[in-house]
């Protein structure tokens, strides 16, 4: 009965993050419709927040004030870090959730593999052709630079507790590899959050995560 009614609890988080660079307040409904209304600042990671928030069925709020005279490095990062806060927060000890999450994701000539797991043990491995890693710190999409993707990854995974595995197979344009990390991130992150009636309690033999 109290698990029942454990795993029915509705899982929301609410973050308020304030620092000398950064004015962040997020709200988070992880069983939601997809509805976001994002508000960073820098109109392309809008885009890819709104596109991560509908592929993954959350529900996301998310006001920005940040340096961006200076550039977007610091609103990029902590956006991540407050993610991966409200992540944590509304999955509480992860009792009855699937745990692991992958997808393969295409996007026109793009192919990216997403592979995660909500260990309790933070890591991040990004694996892009050797092409474009000896470009990472040029290419933009936009005036988004690439490289920003992975300081976003990186604050979610600390924050998450999330082992990611985020593999570029193939691309040739920068805007498609974005977008299909964050797509593959979305699906990915999708499945591992879904509730699954016949894990009883934590998913883990450790009995804690």
């Amino acid at each position: 009965m109290g698990e029942s009614s454990s795993r029915m609890k509705p899982r929301v988080a609410k973050i308020v993050r304030k620092t000398k660079e950064t004015d962040i307040l997020l709200s988070l409904k992880v069983d939601g419709s997809g509805s976001a209304n994002i508000r960073t600042g820098i109109p392309f990671f809008d885009h890819m927040l709104t596109l991560l928030a509908k592929h993954a069925l959350l529900d996301l709020d998310l006001k920005v004030k940040g340096d961006l005279e200076v550039d977007f490095h610091h609103t990029v990062e902590d956006v991540g870090i407050a993610l991966g806060q409200a992540l944590a927060q509304a999955l509480g000890t992860k009792a009855g959730v699937r745990r692991y999450g992958f997808w393969l994701l295409p996007m026109d000539e793009t192919l990216v593999r997403v592979a995660l797991d909500f260990s309790g043990r933070p890591l991040l491995v990004l694996t892009v052709p050797p092409e474009i890693k000896n470009q990472m710190i040029r290419l933009k999409a936009g005036d988004f630079p690439a490289q920003l993707v992975e300081e976003f990854l990186r604050g979610i995974v600390q924050q998450a507790g999330l082992t990611l595995h985020v593999e570029v197979l193939t691309t040739s344009e920068t805007h498609h590899m974005i977008e299909a990390i964050f797509k593959g991130l979305a699906k990915a992150l999708d499945m591992a959050m879904q509730r699954d009636p016949r894990v009883k309690g934590i998913p883990s033999t450790k009995g804690r995560i």
